[in-house]
């Protein structure tokens, strides 16, 4: 074995058992392990305590792979109908999404004095959800069953498809394409969503039945490498490979989808992990001090403008109170796609270098606050907030203490039905 392949074990297996343990930390006190995780690759990381330089790549594959696993595995929890249906009754919350959460960055970028093209990037940056972030924290919270969810997921969806169409557009802008080539990125982003959407729509149940759900191993084969595929494809067509995982799994249904879940879920724990661990890893620390208060800033206009989103989106669903306080709160980190697009903007001859240092830590903040407020509206002191009070009647008073409350199940103020497993 070559001494390159046994530090690589060394470092990956090092890791990875520390994650385990920070894991443990996590469920113990009741919190989401993704800070933590962040944490950890910030420690082993570029500027960190302890760098790890032979598993960079492993890492990096393996986040990539994690968000694939993520999107799939929530796919496989809604039909291809109800995501039709949800992206119609989405497309207005789809634009107040847009108008809410773009502006601030493109506004800060202007204040900034750094130009309309950076305004573009940082209103891209600032925009989009963290989809694998999304998917870890409602995993971690149990809310795949709440009824708001799908409302959650409708949200992604429009911003993963409007991405679809936002990165071949940036792309164009930061080489200096003109507008016929940008027209074509445009064309054929759209083209291969519509073909991805229509082929999970129309072809799901040719694709089920294609795959064994009685063979474990074959069903983990044909589901994941189909996946892989699919992503892979979508990416090179300059597509979200998130999108392509995302509709493969809508494609996927019945018992196959079923057991599909519990043969994936493993595995997306693993390489979820592994994607935040990459995100700490590639942060300097060094870089955040310089930006941290502007980041900050933004941070804290950006949370509550999606938090409003995530309301506005359960309201108009018929969500009762606390669950759209959930779909707000559970929305506000953002990730993998703001780090991509600072990263496409800071190569380009003219963006300020600050900018990726911004980015990287506007997100991190974010990627920190997201999981921890989303739990707010499971704490019983909120719950006591958003309870109505009304005096008792007289008569009331007279004749004796008033009616326990409705159990959780049949509080008015819940989403849960009762068998919902948030």
């Amino acid at each position: 074995m070559h001494e390159s392949t046994t530090v690589l074990l060394i470092e990956v297996g090092a890791l990875m058992f520390l994650l385990g343990l920070l894991g443990r930390v996590s469920r113990r006190f009741g919190i989401s392990p993704i800070p933590l995780y962040l944490l950890a690759g910030l420690a082993f990381g570029h500027g960190g305590l302890l760098p790890l330089n032979a598993s960079e790549e492993f890492f990096s594959v393996g986040a990539e792979l994690g968000v694939i696993l993520l999107l799939v595995l929530l796919g496989l929890e809604y039909s291809a109908d109800e995501l039709v249906g949800n992206m119609r009754t989405a497309a207005p919350v789809g634009l107040l999404d847009a108008a809410l959460n773009a502006l601030p960055g493109a506004a800060f970028a202007l204040i900034l004095g750094w130009g309309w093209v950076a305004a573009v990037v940082l209103a891209g940056v600032t925009w989009v959800t963290s989809s694998g972030v999304v998917a870890k924290v409602l995993a971690d919270l149990g809310r795949l069953g709440n009824r708001e969810t799908p409302v959650v997921l409708s949200v992604l969806v429009m911003e993963d498809l409007a991405m679809a169409l936002y990165l071949p557009l940036l792309t164009a802008l930061l080489a200096g394409t003109n507008l016929l080539g940008g027209g074509v990125a445009l064309i054929v982003a759209v083209g291969t969503v519509s073909i991805v959407l229509v082929v999970a729509i129309r072809f799901g149940g040719w694709i089920s039945n294609a795959i064994s759900a009685r063979d474990p191993e074959a069903l983990l084969l044909g589901v994941f490498g189909l996946t892989l595929l699919v992503a892979g494809v979508a990416a090179q067509l300059k597509v979200s490979a998130a999108v392509g995982a995302f509709l493969v799994g809508i494609a996927v249904s019945g018992p196959v989808a079923h057991h599909a879940t519990q043969l994936l879920s493993p595995l997306r724990d693993i390489f979820a992990a592994v994607f935040f661990v990459f995100f700490g890893l590639t942060t300097d620390p060094a870089d955040i001090p310089p930006v941290l208060l502007p980041a900050i800033g933004l941070a804290v206009v950006t949370i509550a403008t999606k938090t409003i989103t995530g309301y506005v989106a359960a309201k108009r669903a018929g969500i009762a109170v606390r669950g759209r306080w959930r779909a707000g709160f559970s929305l506000t980190p953002r990730g993998e796609f703001s780090i991509v697009i600072a990263g496409l903007a800071v190569a380009t001859p003219g963006i300020p270098a600050k900018l990726g240092a911004l980015a990287t830590a506007y997100v991190l903040i974010t990627v920190v606050v997201g999981p921890i407020i989303a739990r707010v509206p499971d704490f019983e002191w909120f719950k006591a907030l958003l309870r109505p009070r009304s005096a008792p009647s007289p008569a009331l008073a007279a004749d004796g203490p008033p009616a326990p409350r409705l159990p959780e199940a049949e509080d008015p103020l819940s989403t849960h039905t009762p068998d919902a497993t948030g």
